[in-house]
């Protein structure tokens, strides 16, 4: 904040220098006076911009425009700044960036500091564990001065919405200034440096600084503007639609104000107006206002009407006037809370937030209580943190002490948000994804969530998932819930997508939580999935406004009108299943109208549609409520009546007026019985992501009572009976899981086979650059993974500058294992990249396989056991296979290189697909590696002792399928990635096929 030139102690003037200074320097060209004489009524300016911030976040009726407190500080810190730097550039010929940046450092950052570990340390105690965690992102993220991009895309994701306010959101206009005066300084050095040798410096210096000034800020107002209407948060809280505010001050302080004569009443209009205009803003603005954009030119050239008015002319030293607005700013009073400012800016957000973590929401009066409880905090800090240290002859004597200052304020805040939120992530446990293959099967009907064993209890345990857990608990459909500024969803056709039967789910974010259950009723009858959803936009036809853009949703009207005209064209579907938060409007009118304006058209389809009731809305963050209340599923129980308010289209489709519609609802399950409240937890099964939405686990376990409603209610034929497990072929070979990428051109492999690693890392990240020093980025971009629509799989590296990306999928089961006795075939019919010599450098495609115990935290590498079906490196015409157990370094499998084959001629493989396969055969007790069905590579059990071979082999696998780019393979091989390498070639999989064969003394086929 700019609360940052604050002033020191009046100093005696020093004594006049013993020559006259060069002309070039002086006159007009020089520092003007209003530049270098302390201005008091810019102190008061700082009090009055404050408590409008200060009103604003207590409530205070009438006062919700207080939020343009911030934009006067902005105005202020431009005018200063810029005063400060231009002034030392005229009167030295240079800046010391040293000297502003020690400054800034030890007036600034100490006391954040302090506010920033007491929250750490506060937060431990009044928080729940994954608040907590969120927390101390929230400290790292403000004391590296980078709050506000934390919170933008904090508020830009629709589907990250629902969590509680930080108690350090208001650090996000300090990481603006911060950012502003890295860039600011250094631009300024940059153009005094080159007018350094000119005649008149002083005026050469204003005039190059003034046009950059100008230039900056209309580019930066029009990016403003153009933030404003497409994303709200990106332009309140983002530093580049900021700058033109720091700007403004800047013209302020460098256009020469004081050689201009005015009227004494001209410049009292120009205070009192401003000022006037100030406090219009407060008192007009509120929640509804599109801010920034045009809307912050009021306060903006208000509080610059307020500064001008002070300037004084040529010859004057004061004009404050005995009737100016300086002069009322000026006062004991003003200029007392204007120095406290800073520290009373850093205290009052965190003592509200944490007190109502504690406390519950709190009314108007209680948060004004609080805002002037933080006064004491306020008052400590400036005693004994701000002024001790900015007065320190220590420390201003040399700039390296004051840097090292602002380095040891930013270190202490991170490491104690290290510390807090390494031990609570300990505490919840694994954030891992769930794997809901393990999950125990939903009830059909009845009371209970989970179907019933004898003998079972469902109240022991854990809650799964775990509240980090849940989080993250999204459906697996990656970018098919389409974002706020998308008007057009992908074709996101998912299961037997060649299949000319579909389901189509369709609707908003609501919809789109039951995307896993209607998945897996889409591949039991052998039809496709078809997802039309977009978050926050309502399915019937209302208008409503965006919070994420800030404005009308425009681009939910284009998106809905879309969608309903490619239903109308398009083959006919075999079921609609529709679902919508049922809280856009409470008039009931106009959402009856709204809704038979949308079911119009879907009833033309001719397709059978079902309505899905919309689940029970907490209003609170359930994951964060939980974690702090693990084994006490009653404690974040929410309110009936709030959540589940009467659904105005099941009932009137209930009554008969919604003909061609029919509606289910498992909210009995959600909310049994009739009590006032409803669990936030059933069978140990945690209910909500947030506080809106169910987490994926909830949706899948009640995926066999939605089949039943749907399949009662006449609109889903019911399902053939469980197929049994598939019959050896003739060859005796029971086949587990073969994917010939059948599929449309760019279209994605199938879902309920395959998933995507992402980034550079396991979630945890236990092995950076997946552990082998890879390059390249792995993405679910269908540029990297995509069906090629020929019946192939295609991965294929790309670079964008210096940056790789690349794809890496991995099967979703991960129980691919040999019977007793007998063998597990994995094979894939595969073509490697075309490509070779130097433009192959860093190139490293691969087929593999790890033992599925690594799934369970990603750690255990290489003891769980790697089977390297396929490798090669750098465009060889060679493969080669490997096995990986044992230990780390050395061992039986001769870590970290293993047991492998060696290079294998296959002058081919680059052109043609060729059969590639590993065979683990434990009647045998060897593994056999296949090139064509000719076996090339062996590793006996004999070769380690028997403990190393069963943690290795004996146990459940899971397929990978990547190209790497870079890394430690190629690099021992000879070659890197580098400018030559080049990009787009892919590696071609034709089919993958896992298989088993006989038991106790049964052989494989090698």
């Amino acid at each position: 904040m700019p609360f940052l030139l604050a002033p020191g102690p009046r100093r005696k003037p020093s004594a006049p220098p013993l020559t006259p200074p060069p002309s070039r320097s002086g006159g007009e060209s020089g520092p003007s006076p209003h530049r270098s004489t302390f201005r008091p009524d810019i102190e008061g300016l700082r009090a009055v911009a404050v408590l409008a911030v200060l009103a604003f976040h207590a409530e205070i009726p009438g006062l919700a425009g207080g939020f343009i407190g911030v934009d006067v500080f902005f105005v202020i810190s431009g005018y200063l700044i810029t005063g400060l730097l231009v002034r030392e550039a005229v009167s030295t010929g240079r800046i010391r960036l040293g000297d502003f940046f020690s400054r800034r450092a030890r007036r600034l950052l100490p006391s954040a500091a302090v506010v920033l570990a007491a929250v750490a340390v506060a937060g431990a105690w009044l928080t729940v564990p994954l608040r907590r965690t969120d927390l101390e992102y929230d400290v790292l993220s403000a004391a590296l001065s980078l709050a506000n991009w934390r919170f933008v895309s904090q508020r830009t994701d629709y589907l990250a919405a629902g969590h509680d306010q930080s108690p350090l959101l208001h650090f996000w206009s300090l990481a603006v200034e911060e950012q502003f005066y890295l860039f600011w300084a250094p631009l300024l050095a940059v153009v005094v440096l080159c007018a350094a040798r000119a005649v008149r410096r002083g005026r050469a210096v204003r005039s190059v600084v003034a046009l950059v000034t100008g230039a900056l800020a209309l580019g930066s107002f029009a990016l403003s503007l153009h933030w404003t209407e497409h994303s709200v948060s990106l332009a309140y809280l983002g530093t580049p639609s900021r700058v033109w505010q720091f700007g403004v001050g800047a013209l302020l302080a460098l256009l020469p104000w004081h050689l201009l004569r005015g009227p004494r009443t001209l410049r009292l209009l120009c205070g009192w107006g401003g000022a006037a205009a100030i406090g219009w803003c407060v008192v007009a603005y509120d929640a509804s206002t599109p801010y920034p954009g045009y809307a912050a030119l009021v306060p903006t050239l208000a509080t610059a009407a307020v500064i001008l008015a002070a300037i004084p002319g040529r010859g004057e030293r004061n004009v404050q006037g005995p009737y100016g607005v300086g002069r009322l700013l000026a006062g004991r009073a003003p200029r007392a809370v204007g120095r406290l400012s800073y520290t009373l800016y850093l205290w009052h957000w965190p003592v509200l937030v944490l007190a109502e973590a504690r406390l519950g929401a709190l009314g108007w009066p209680a948060r004004t209580a609080l805002t002037l409880a933080a006064v004491l905090p306020a008052l400590a800090t400036m005693r004994w943190v701000e002024q001790p240290l900015r007065r320190s002859r220590t420390v201003s004597e040399l700039p390296r002490r004051g840097l090292a200052v602002g380095v040891s304020a930013i270190v202490l805040p991170v490491a104690l948000a290290l510390v807090v939120g390494t031990a609570t992530l300990h505490l919840m446990g694994p954030a891992t994804p769930v794997d809901v293959k393990g999950l125990p099967p939903g009830a059909v009907s009845g009371p209970s969530l989970l179907a019933r064993t004898p003998g079972a209890s469902a109240g022991e345990g854990p809650v799964v998932p775990n509240p980090a857990q849940a989080r993250k608990d999204f459906p697996p459909d990656r970018d098919c819930q389409v974002a706020p500024e998308v008007t057009r969803s992908p074709q996101c056709l998912f299961g037997a997508v060649d299949s000319p039967d579909r389901i189509v789910l369709l609707g908003d974010s609501h919809a789109g939580q039951w995307f896993s259950p209607m998945l897996a009723l889409a591949a039991q009858r052998g039809w496709a999935l078809q997802e039309l959803v977009k978050q926050g936009c309502p399915l019937a036809q209302l208008a409503v406004d965006s919070p994420q853009l800030g404005r009308a949703y425009r681009e939910c009207d284009t998106w809905r009108a879309d969608t309903l005209e490619r239903l109308r064209t398009g083959p006919k579907p075999r079921l609609i299943v529709i679902a919508s938060l049922n809280r856009y409007t409470t008039d009931r009118q106009l959402l009856a109208a709204a809704w038979e304006k949308t079911l119009r058209p879907l009833r033309a389809t001719g397709a059978p549609i079902v309505y899905i009731e919309d689940t029970p809305v907490p209003g609170t963050d359930i994951p964060a409520c939980v974690s702090g209340a693990p084994d006490d599923d009653a404690a974040c129980a929410f309110s009936r009546a709030e959540a589940v308010p009467a659904d105005p289209l099941a009932r009137r489709i209930a009554s008969g007026a919604v003909p061609g519609v029919r509606s289910i609802s498992v909210n009995p399950v959600l909310c049994p019985g009739d009590g006032p409240t409803c669990p936030a937890v059933r069978d140990r099964i945690l209910l909500y992501r947030d506080d809106a939405h169910l987490t994926n686990v909830a949706a899948v376990v009640l995926a066999p009572r939605l089949e039943r409603l749907l399949t009662n209610s006449g609109a889903l034929p019911a399902a053939t009976a469980p197929a049994t497990p598939a019959a050896p072929g003739a060859d005796g070979w029971t086949e587990l899981l073969r994917d010939d990428f059948e599929g449309p051109a760019g279209s994605r492999p199938s879902p309920a086979d395959w998933s995507y690693d992402l980034g550079t890392c396991y979630p945890g990240c236990p092995a950076p650059q997946w552990g082998t020093g890879e390059i390249g980025t792995m993405t679910d971009s269908t540029d990297n993974v995509r069906l090629d629509g020929k019946g192939a799989l295609e991965i294929v590296p790309t670079r964008e500058g210096e940056r790789w990306s690349s794809g890496r999928i991995e099967t979703v089961r991960s129980d691919f294992a040999p019977p007793p006795g007998g063998v597990l075939r994995i094979e894939a019919s595969i073509a490697l990249p075309d490509v070779t010599g130097p433009k192959a450098a860093g190139y490293w495609p691969a087929f593999w396989t790890l033992g599925a115990p690594l799934r369970d935290g990603y750690t255990g590498w290489p003891g769980v056991g790697e089977l390297d079906i396929m490798e090669s490196v750098n465009g060889r015409d060679t493969v080669f296979g490997s096995m990986h157990c044992g230990v780390l370094e050395g061992g039986p499998c001769e870590e970290p290189v293993g047991l492998t084959s060696g290079p294998q001629v296959c002058a081919s493989c680059r052109t043609e697909f060729h059969a590639y396969a590993v065979e683990v055969d434990l009647g045998a007790r060897e593994v056999r590696w296949y090139l064509d069905d000719r076996v090339y590579h062996r590793v006996s059990a004999g070769r380690m002792d028997a403990g190393t071979w069963k943690r290795a082999v004996d146990h459940g696998v899971f397929l990978i399928l990547n190209v790497a780019i870079g890394g430690k393979l190629p690099a021992a091989d000879g070659a890197t990635a580098g400018p030559a390498t080049e990009p787009g070639h892919p590696m071609r999989v034709d089919q993958v096929t896992v298989k088993v064969k006989g038991g106790e003394g049964g052989g494989g086929s090698g």
